[in-house]
């Protein structure tokens, strides 16, 4: 800023110019400006931006109405039920209300202040508890211990499912893919090969790309005498993964009985 005078020599120059520094408000008046800062944001119009019309419509064609009754209406914890048969899961409505029940239960019981956490965060104890059954079960699988094997999956298995409902789901479905595969081969070395296939169909639909659920239901219904469906199971798990050297093994010993099966002579006797 321009002035009119000069500091002569050896004159300290010991004033400013320009206008005044600001002065620095007191709490009191910081927050009185707050609160008008608010009061003013209050009293503008809510702008709510436009739906998407795309997303609109898609949301539009996937609605299905539902007919639900409600199980003890007049109590704070009621469930949703079909309508008609008054079922919480009614396979003759193709209706499942489980989970929606088990979310809104949970939300019942939160208190007043309760505050849901983002997506995202993981319960870090729930994880490290199936990690720790699971390798209990390997633990026991090793020593031959197949039945006590099979149960500490099937806990595992059970504390991966109880997540809560807002949790991401593919956290449960990457745990639960490898428990239940391990079950899958407990099942089966205890000699229980149709709930070792069963296993093995419950992993293939979790994570159809991976190798071992295919390889599993293989082994399964070669065991089990059915090798023509042990070599559709080995050729899919192939198709994802050409290069697996246990899919290549597996399919060259099934390869074998079929053809062992093909040359033995017919013993069966012929109709008079």
């Amino acid at each position: 800023m321009s002035h009119g005078h000069t500091h002569g020599p050896g004159t300290p120059a010991n004033h400013t110019h320009g206008p005044p520094s600001p002065q620095p408000l007191t709490p009191q008046q910081a927050q009185q400006m707050m609160m008008q800062q608010q009061a003013a944001q209050a009293q503008m119009p809510q702008q709510r931006p436009a739906p998407d019309p795309i997303l609109q419509a898609a949301i539009e064609a996937d609605f299905k109405p539902v007919a639900l009754a409600l199980g003890d209406a007049e109590k704070p914890s009621s469930i949703a039920l079909c309508r008609e048969h008054k079922k919480e899961t009614c396979s003759d409505c193709g209706l499942d209300f489980t989970a929606m029940n088990a979310m809104a239960k949970m939300f019942a019981m939160a208190p007043p202040d309760a505050i849901l956490p983002p997506p995202n965060v993981v319960q870090a104890g729930r994880a490290q508890a199936v990690s720790k059954t699971k390798d209990e079960g390997n633990t026991l699988y090793k020593k031959n211990q197949h039945v006590a094997a099979i149960n500490m999956y099937t806990t595992a298995m059970q504390i991966s499912s109880s997540r809560p409902p807002w949790e991401a789901s593919n956290i449960a479905r990457e745990e639960l893919t490898l428990v239940v595969c391990n079950r899958s081969a407990a099942f089966y070395a205890a000699g229980d090969y149709l709930s070792s296939l069963i296993d093995a169909e419950v992993v293939i639909s979790l994570k159809r790309p991976w190798s071992k659920g295919h390889y599993r239901k293989g082994r399964a219904l070669l065991a089990l005498g059915d090798a023509q469906a042990a070599m559709e199971a080995v050729t899919l798990g192939l198709q994802y993964e050409p290069q697996n050297q246990d899919l290549e093994a597996f399919q060259k010993e099934v390869r074998e009985v079929l053809f062992n099966k093909a040359t033995q002579p017919d013993d069966t006797p012929e109709s008079p």
